[in-house]
């Protein structure tokens, strides 16, 4: 039997609906075995959604209300590595199967908990915390794109599950780190509040610089300034927004009338080559190109081509040469010679597309399953693995209930886990060093996260950038927090030394690229087992899989991964209007977290064989799994008929935006329905209504009082009503001041820092890093993204480099200790 990387963990998943059971499916797929706890009658959600998400699962039927399942849940207990589950706050305790009761049969139990809300915020952890509350209250439909703001559209609706997505991944890597450092520190309790887990994803769409510079700023963000600076309406059609979309940064229609997005904007190389590929080197020539961290009054033109924007000059002319261009290819075409050209694009699919593309099957980014219930069937492939794994692809289908029913006398009768020894202190990644050669946002968010548990990260850039400021810098802000920096230039035989150096004394290398820019940079399975045998490569890219497919070595970004798994039809509506979700990052900061995922049962495997490998995410990848409650398809299947598009509001009438005397509200009833509206006097006489109407007579009854009476009318049962947030009020609402002393990050459910000290000159309001909650660990709030090259000297210094020697590097480029003569080019 092939030994898995976490085939020697044992996980009691307790999960239900989507966060809980995407944990304990992440843990499966890494080779552990997981007993899914379902009670009498069966899971609380019967889809065949529940039924992927089980996958690589045992089913013991227990009544946890009774002594009799609540003590055998605790024998299991005893036996077990990992408890998971996401039920309200202090349920588990009332069953008598809380953290203390686990603890106390077991010492060495890593126990998460995944509440909607944290349960230390006493306003908002009494909710029922469906999916879409979560996602109202934090902002999710308020706001969520500019090309909404420039329509007037808000709010919108949408049944991504970004909450239980971020917050799988966070409880995911918590787990494993916290296994890690089992040994050292004993068990743990761990909350990941799935509200903070969104909050935290989507905070490249909450950052606010001080008096930040036009010159950053989309045509989108421009236009919406001037409007709103002159009492200009926001209405603009779908068809008036081309005039502001980047030519670089947009989807064209193709000769088969097909929607292909590109994303060739902001680094250096890659606005030429999509221009080239598309026979548009003579406009290439035209345009203007300098030095992208220049100060603005020193441009000698109104913009640069590997600067993004494009200017308001060009921009209609390269649009409309590009647009020309499309149109004498198919969209497949195009992607193949944009993938070729190595410039990032794609075309545009919906989500049953994806399920059926021969690169996602080839790859293994969507795994054919035989499942009892519904035959061969399509499913979401894994969202992080180990190169090196043999089993990755090798999946059960869901258990039928109660299978494992009958092996249950052999798991009692194994001796208790032995107690650990340790009671020490401090981060669970406390001593890891980490070498990031990551750049852009998915990158760099992975030595990001894993600086708040204690690793020691060091960020290795080019001498010249290759990355405009926009990504480099003003992103940087949040996913270069926590880290040193050091310019090398690795096409040089001293800069590659020094990498090397570096690499040799690191526990991990992080790389955002193909496996052909991986091996370029001399970074191969055998070169670098050769230079640092117990190191582990943590790799992420766009299209890479288990397994390579056609479009492997294809680059990509958040947006091309939106594109091509559906998540921009979903959210635009359909193939004529396909929108990207957010502003930036949605999927960028999901893969870094997975690929902290994928790290943790890295350094799982390496504590128990001693050997390093390779750890994988990938962007479309975590674009299935921000849909996974659709992301299946086998025949028979029910249509793909979720909500989408601009006009969306909810999901049926019980789960529904509406606006009340006072603004906007969400309204979730989804199991109770009619018994939630006979218990408010104002609503009653509508129970049993089937008909179409129910949404507006809904409506108008909602109309009448403000969203505080409705909170108080359903603040019993398994209804709630929650006023719909945006990430702004939230920040705004929650912010402390770094000048102010540490901020809280345990207790309330949001928190933004402003860092009102930075190096930079001005302050920006972040999201703190409050999403894991570890009882016992240690979590710290990273220090201001450093400006690169702020550590070139000292780097290599430590690695033995004279003070002569490090002068040489410097002066002959080898080296750097800078991009600009200011922190963020103004």
């Amino acid at each position: 039997m092939t030994t898995r990387p976490l085939s020697h963990i044992r996980v009691l998943d307790f999960g239900h609906y989507l966060a809980g059971p995407m944990v304990g499916m992440m843990l499966a797929d890494l080779g552990a075995e997981v007993i899914r706890i379902d009670p009498p009658g069966g899971p609380r959600w019967s889809d065949p959604a529940f039924d992927m998400l089980s996958r690589g699962k045992r089913s013991l039927v227990l009544d946890l209300k009774s002594e009799k399942g609540r003590r055998t849940a605790l024998d299991m207990a005893m036996r077990a590595d990992v408890v998971i589950d996401n039920f309200r706050p202090g349920v588990m305790a009332r069953l008598g199967l809380g953290p203390a009761d686990l603890r106390g049969v077991n010492p060495g139990i890593v126990s998460l908990s995944l509440p909607g809300f944290a349960s230390t915020d006493a306003e908002l952890a009494p909710l029922a915390a469906w999916e879409a509350v979560i996602a109202a209250r934090t902002g999710q439909f308020t706001d969520m794109g500019l090309n909404r703001q420039l329509m007037g559209i808000n709010p919108s609706f949408t049944p991504l599950g970004l909450a239980s997505a971020y917050g799988a991944a966070f409880g995911a890597m918590s787990v494993l780190f916290a296994l890690g450092a089992r040994n050292r520190m004993g068990g743990e309790h761990i909350e990941v509040p799935l509200a903070s887990a969104l909050f935290e994803g989507l905070v490249y769409n909450c950052e606010h610089v001080e008096d930040y510079p036009t010159r950053y700023k989309s045509p989108r963000e421009v236009e919406l300034d001037r409007r709103r600076a002159e009492g200009l309406p926001l209405k603009l059609d779908y068809a008036d927004l081309g005039a502001f979309l980047d030519p670089f940064y947009r989807t064209y229609r193709c000769a088969d009338g097909r929607g292909f997005y590109v994303v060739s904007c902001s680094i250096k190389t890659h606005p030429r080559r999509a221009l080239k590929v598309l026979g548009l080197d003579d406009l290439a020539a035209s345009l203007p190109d300098f030095d992208a961290y220049l100060d603005r009054k020193d441009w000698p033109d109104e913009w640069a081509m590997r600067n993004y924007p494009v200017g308001d000059r060009d921009r209609a002319r390269v649009s409309e040469a590009m647009q020309a261009a499309f149109l004498t290819r198919p969209s497949w075409e195009w992607e193949a010679l944009f993938g070729e050209a190595k410039a990032p694009a794609s075309a545009q699919r919906s989500s049953r597309e994806w399920l059926a593309d021969p690169h996602a099957l080839a790859a293994g980014l969507v795994l054919e399953v035989m499942d009892p219930r519904y035959g061969p069937m399509r499913q979401l492939g894994n969202l992080a693995w180990l190169a090196e794994d043999a089993g990755a692809m090798d999946k059960r289908p869901a258990p039928l209930p109660d299978d494992f029913r009958a092996e249950l006398p052999s798991l009692l009768a194994e001796p208790p886990r032995p107690t650990p020894e340790g009671s020490g202190t401090g981060g669970w990644l406390d001593g890891v060093k980490v070498i990031d050669l990551t750049n852009v946002i998915a990158g760099p968010t992975i030595g990001a996260t894993l600086a708040r548990f204690g690793a020691q990260v060091t960020s290795v850039q080019p001498v010249t950038p290759s990355v405009d400021p926009w990504n480099a810098i003003v992103f940087g802000l949040h996913a270069h927090r926590g880290k040193k920096s050091v310019l090398l230039d690795l096409g040089s035989v001293d800069g590659r030394t020094a990498m090397e150096r570096l690499i040799e004394g690191a526990d991990v290398i992080t790389v955002n690229g193909t496996d052909e820019q991986r091996d370029a940079l001399g970074l191969s399975r055998e070169r670098l087992s050769n230079l640092a045998p117990k190191a582990i490569l943590v790799q992420l890219d766009a299209w890479g899989g288990p397994r390579r497919g056609p479009k492997s070595d294809h680059l990509g970004y958040d947006d091309t991964a939106q594109a091509a798994t559906g998540v921009m039809m979903r959210f635009g509506g359909g193939p004529e209007t396909p929108e990207e979700h957010a502003h930036f990052g949605t999927i960028d900061a999901l893969t870094g977290y997975a690929a902290c995922v994928a790290l943790g049962a890295a350094l799982e495997e390496r504590r128990r064989t001693g050997r390093g490998g390779v750890a994988r995410a990938s962007l479309a990848g975590c674009g299935a799994m921000i849909q996974a409650q659709f992301m299946y398809d086998f025949d028979g299947r029910a249509p793909f008929d979720e909500p989408s598009g601009r006009q969306a509001r909810g999901w049926g009438p019980y789960y529904h935006c509406y606006r009340a005397a006072d603004g906007w509200l969400f309204f979730a009833a989804p199991t109770e329905k009619d018994a939630a509206l006979r218990r408010v006097p104002e609503l009653s006489d509508l129970a049993g209504r089937c008909d179409e109407g129910l949404v507006d007579a809904l409506a108008d009854r909602f109309a009448q009082q403000p969203v505080a009476h409705w909170q108080h009318r359903f603040r019993s049962g398994s209804a709630s009503v929650v006023p719909l947030g945006s990430l702004s009020s939230n920040r705004e609402e929650s912010l402390q001041r770094e000048s102010d002393g540490p901020a809280d990050i345990r207790c309330a459910t949001y928190r933004a820092i402003r860092h009102d000290q930075h190096p930079m000159g001005r302050w920006v309001d972040l999201v703190a890093p409050n999403a894991v909650r570890p009882a016992k660990a240690a979590i710290t709030i990273p220090g201001h993204a450093p400006k690169p090259g702020a550590h070139t000297r000292a780097v290599l210094s430590n690695l033995g480099y004279s003070e002569e020697e490090i002068v040489a590097m410097i002066e002959s480029a080898t080296a750097g200790e800078g991009w600009s003569e200011k922190y963020l080019p103004e």
